[in-house]
């Protein structure tokens, strides 16, 4: 059976007529009926019934069209996907702000020795924000915190690195050596929003559980890392905050963790795909890179947090 046996079948199906389908594709009546006849004879059945009337399927043939246009759906994506790959096509994709600055720029890097003149969209998004927008092909993949909530049945998590939490705050602030959650529940707090089903409160909320005590009473929310960066560095407040991030040189050079003894918060970043929908070959190129560098991203992170504490 030849690929464009199905092709002709399914043009005369759509066509009503041999000679329709014929002129569509291009081709001569008698090779249309011959590739026709020709799929018969391989299938042992008939597909078409000919009559004065034009052409109709038999019941064989009804059968036969559902899997025909399956195969010819298939071939339409294999296609596309060469195409696309020959036309060093686009990718889109999101990250939440400690990704976009450490994991995405080595990615983009390695992600260009294989596509150069790739098309390249990277969002900065987090929380439900970003996993509805790879649910709806606005992006194609990624790069989140793992959401507290089941993602459903249309997205895939991968994870990648783990990420845990510190207690930070400006240099030189007047509780650096509280060394207790207890000692700073009086403190102004500043939550790191992440989007509807991804707040920095239920972080909050965990460490002050396990120390025994409510949620603070001044909790400022916030939705930019930046903004959230010159905040700590200019007022008294105080964060839980990714020690990762304190690599960032700005976060870095303008912010401290304050020990304490109770066990902190943490959560897993990773890659967010459709789960229903195969990756194109662009963007399988840019996951893997994001795999790459986040897993390599997680050993190094290792040493880092090791000499922080």
């Amino acid at each position: 059976m030849r690929f464009t046996q199905i092709r002709d079948f399914l043009a005369v199906v759509d066509a009503g007529s041999l000679h329709a389908a014929a002129r569509r594709l291009g081709i001569s009546q008698p090779a249309m009926t011959k590739s026709v006849r020709g799929l018969e004879t391989e299938l042992s059945v008939q597909l078409l019934q000919r009559t004065t009337r034009g052409i109709f399927l038999t019941p064989s043939g009804r059968m036969f069209l559902a899997r025909a246009r399956v195969v010819q759906s298939e071939l339409d994506k294999a296609r596309d996907e060469l195409a696309e790959s020959e036309r060093q096509g686009s990718v889109a994709i999101g990250a939440g702000p400690l990704a976009a600055t450490t994991v995405v720029p080595e990615a983009l890097t390695l992600f260009r020795k294989r596509f150069p003149n790739a098309s390249v969209h990277i969002m900065e998004a987090v929380g439900r924000v970003l996993t509805d927008l790879v649910r709806d092909a606005v992006l194609d993949l990624g790069v989140t915190r793992k959401p507290d909530v089941k993602l459903g049945r249309a997205l895939a998590f991968r994870p990648l690195y783990h990420n845990p939490l510190a207690v930070v705050a400006r240099k030189g602030h007047p509780l650096s050596n509280a060394g207790s959650v207890a000692r700073l529940a009086s403190a102004e707090w500043l939550s790191l929003s992440l989007g509807p089903a991804l707040t920095g409160i239920g972080d909050l909320e965990q460490l002050f559980a396990s120390a025994g005590l409510s949620l603070p009473s001044r909790v400022v929310r916030c939705d930019s890392q930046n903004t959230a960066v010159a905040l700590l560095a200019k007022t008294d407040a105080v964060a839980l905050m990714p020690r990762r991030q304190l690599s960032d040189g700005l976060a870095g050079h303008l912010l401290q963790v304050i020990s304490v003894a109770e066990s902190l918060p943490s959560f897993t970043t990773g890659l967010v795909t459709r789960a229903d929908t195969p990756l194109t070959p662009i963007a399988e190129a840019m996951a893997k890179a994001l795999t790459a560098v986040g897993r390599d991203f997680a050993r190094r992170g290792q040493s880092f947090l090791t000499r922080r504490r």
